[in-house]
């Protein structure tokens, strides 16, 4: 299989197979991200040959795949003919293939009109996963995303008419200290106009290669606490109205969690209050300072 640099999926994509169709990202500004620095690279696109190359060793070693994750940062920058080849193609050699996932920014559903996310459904794509972080505008600003609160509304509101799935990453941690509070209540004004199937939260982790790291060391920007990171996640946790599945899964959290909302909120909420009363910040902030990668 041709892999570049580290792979990334999320934590429910495990059953998924992976397959490269590009590599890098195409944004690479995100203040806090360190994900794809091994890449030796922006970003690429991977040739129709390596892409076939890897279809046929699939069907070697896992030929009854179901449930296809294109890897790279944010695969549906692709055009909609080039996704709607690499589906064909994929499905010519997977023969039971039924929906194919990936990672994608905002930006990347800005040029695609809804009859265009129409025919990719069509094709079999559905639960893409953005990584939105979160839908205050002054953190997303800060850190440098590229889009606004408005254009997530307005690029979900498009992937909803077209019938396509989507999953959220959010970052908790990402305001910065004493700033969580308002920066979770805009988020779900945001979140709560849509309908994510999966929202699934990570937590803040600095690390020296970022560009966060020398914010911090110029100070710009003071991180929160690992115990104000909590109560954050608890205040998302708690207003969230829209039906979707919580998932705090992955390594950057100490502790993993995950139900569905609402009907498993008072259980988060206790899970959260226990994490809260049984770890005092020292031993949350050594875990944080002990993770070497995410």
């Amino acid at each position: 299989m041709h892999y570049t640099g580290t792979v990334w999926r999320p934590p429910y994509e495990a059953w998924s197979a992976l397959l490269q169709v590009t590599a890098g990202c195409t944004h690479s500004k995100c203040k806090f991200c360190t994900l794809y620095e091994d890449v030796p690279f922006k970003f690429r696109t991977s040739p129709v040959g390596e892409i076939e190359e890897d279809l046929k060793e699939l069907t070697e070693f896992t030929p009854d795949v179901t449930r296809l994750f294109l890897v790279g940062a944010n695969p549906f920058v692709l055009s909609t003919e080039k996704l709607r080849q690499i589906a064909y193609l994929s499905k010519q050699y997977l023969h039971r293939l039924k929906t194919i996932g990936c990672f994608a920014r905002i930006t990347d559903i800005t040029p695609k009109s809804v009859d265009e996310l129409k025919r990719l459904r069509s094709c079999g794509y559905n639960g893409i996963t953005i990584g939105v972080e979160t839908g205050d505008d002054e953190a997303l600003s800060f850190m440098n995303k590229g889009y606004s609160s408005a254009d997530i509304l307005e690029q979900c509101r498009k992937l909803d008419e077209a019938g396509i799935e989507y999953n959220f990453f959010y970052l908790t941690g990402i305001y910065g200290r004493g700033k969580s509070g308002q920066g979770v209540d805009n988020t779900l004004k945001i979140f709560n106009q849509l309908n994510p199937k999966i929202v699934g939260a990570s937590m803040l982790t600095v690390f020296p290669s970022s560009e966060l790291y020398g914010e911090i060391k110029s100070g710009n920007w003071t991180e929160e606490s690992e115990t104000e990171k909590y109560e954050e996640l608890k205040a998302l946790v708690n207003g969230l109205k829209v039906k979707t599945h919580f998932a705090a899964l992955g390594a950057s959290n100490a502790v993993q969690l995950h139900g569905e909302i609402p009907r498993d909120r008072a259980e988060l909420v206790s899970v959260i209050d226990e994490i809260l009363c049984r770890f005092n910040e020292s031993e949350l902030e050594k875990y944080r300072k002990n993770l070497k990668r995410l």
